[in-house]
């Protein structure tokens, strides 16, 4: 598995809380997904978003879970 971050996903990472970071890094896994965007937890209150293709993740975004 390879993963492409978009810039608008690195500028998102880089802005998240370091505790947020260091949960992407070691806790990324489907959460769920639709057509070909999915969706992750990162942990309680984080949600990070990518597409698949091919043997390549593309990670679009990380933001805060609306409650």
């Amino acid at each position: 598995m390879k993963l492409q971050w978009t810039s608008h996903f690195a500028r998102a990472y880089g802005k998240a809380p370091q505790r947020v970071q260091t949960a992407f890094d070691k806790h990324a896994k489907k959460y769920s997904g639709s057509e070909d965007r999915w969706q992750a937890r990162v942990n309680r209150d984080w949600r990070f978003y990518f597409r698949i293709q091919d043997d390549t993740y593309i990670l679009l975004d990380i933001i805060a879970h609306p409650k």
